[in-house]
C-alpha cells in the first residue's frame, strides 16, 4: 500500500490478536479503540486522524485483505478527471466472485439506494473508497456499525456533491469477515427506516 500512499493509518477497533503491533511494524501510525466500537467508529477515527494530520483526502480500505492498493491509483485519476468528491470501488463486474448471500444484500441495498436518490448506484456497500476531508466533516455521518457506507454515500450526494464509481479487483478474503448477516442486515434496515420518507436525493451526476 506505502508504494502508492506513504502516509498509513491503522485503526485497532478493540482487536484481540497482534494487528497493531503488526502494522506499527508495517510502518503504519496505528490508533486503537479500548474496545470495539464498530466499523462506522473505526472510519470516523481513521479520516479525522488522516484530517488532524494535515491530509485533505483518504483512502478507505476494509481492513480483512479483499481490497487490493494496486487499485489506489484508479481512485486517484478519477477524482483528478471528474472532480468527484467520494470515489467507490465497484465489483459489480465480477459479481460471481463476491459469496453469494453477501452479493444478494449489496445488491438488494443498491438498489433500494438507488431508487431513492434517481441513480443507478452499482456497489454501494464497497468499502474501498477515495474521501474529501473537507465535505465529509462538514456531513452528518454518524453511523457506527457496516451502515456506514450507505450513509456517507447519501451524505455526498444530499450535500450535492459529485459521487463516482471505479471497477476493482474482486478477491477472496485474506481474514474472517466480521459481518454478521442478520444482525447487520436488520441494522442497516432500521436506518434505512429512519430516513425520511419524502427525502428525495437531487444530483446533477445522475448516471
Amino acid at each position: 500500500m506505502r508504494l502508492h500512499i506513504p502516509n498509513v493509518v491503522v485503526v485497532d477497533d478493540g482487536s484481540r490478536d497482534n494487528t497493531a503491533q503488526l502494522a506499527a511494524k508495517a510502518g503504519a501510525m496505528v490508533v486503537s479503540h479500548p474496545r470495539n466500537f464498530g466499523k462506522g467508529a473505526a472510519v470516523k477515527t481513521g479520516l479525522t486522524t488522516a484530517m488532524q494530520k494535515g491530509f485533505d483526502w483518504a483512502v478507505l480500505l476494509d481492513g480483512d485483505g479483499q481490497h487490493r492498493p494496486d487499485d489506489i491509483p484508479v481512485f486517484l485519476q478519477k477524482a483528478e478527471t471528474t472532480s468527484a468528491a467520494l470515489v467507490i470501488g465497484n465489483r459489480m463486474h465480477d459479481a460471481l466472485s463476491i459469496p453469494w448471500l453477501r452479493r444478494q444484500a449489496n445488491r438488494w441495498m443498491s438498489r433500494q439506494i438507488s431508487r431513492r436518490v434517481g441513480r443507478n448506484l452499482p456497489d454501494t456497500q464497497c468499502g474501498f473508497r477515495l474521501v474529501d476531508l473537507k465535505i465529509w466533516a462538514a456531513l452528518p455521518c454518524r453511523a457506527c456499525r457496516f451502515e456506514v457506507e450507505s450513509e456517507m454515500l447519501l451524505a455526498f450526494l444530499d450535500a450535492g456533491c459529485r459521487v463516482d464509481f471505479v471497477p476493482i479487483q474482486v478477491i477472496g478474503r485474506a481474514a474472517h469477515s466480521h459481518i454478521n448477516p442478520l444482525t447487520d442486515f436488520w441494522r442497516w434496515h432500521r436506518w434505512w427506516f429512519s430516513l425520511p420518507a419524502d427525502r428525495r436525493v437531487l444530483n446533477p451526476f445522475a448516471a
